[in-house]
């Protein structure tokens, strides 16, 4: 319901992408050492479709609530997604 909210989270959700590559910083490049990393990558894909279809609903009550959690979690994943990582890579050793 707020216009400069949406336009600031419509950028940020923009820019996290450009600064993916200089933020990683994991010592394998595949997911398929990292287990945990695979579930959370999972997580997100669901986030993106529910926002998507959030996106196409009116702006009524439960939805703008659904939306706003769906928002916070997915910026969430790329806080937790570096650290899901550099935990892992001190447990194997890397």
């Amino acid at each position: 319901p707020n216009k400069l909210g949406g336009v600031i989270a419509l950028v940020m959700s923009i820019a996290i992408l450009f600064f993916l590559p200089i933020l990683h910083t994991s010592k394998s490049q595949g997911l398929q050492f990292y287990p945990i990393n695979q579930i959370l990558f999972w997580y997100m894909f669901i986030i993106v479709i529910l926002l998507t279809w959030i996106g196409a609903r009116p702006v009524e009550d439960p939805y703008i609530l659904t939306g706003q959690i769906l928002t916070v979690l997915y910026f969430l994943y790329y806080i937790i997604n570096p650290i899901v990582s550099k935990i892992w890579d001190k447990t194997l050793n890397y």
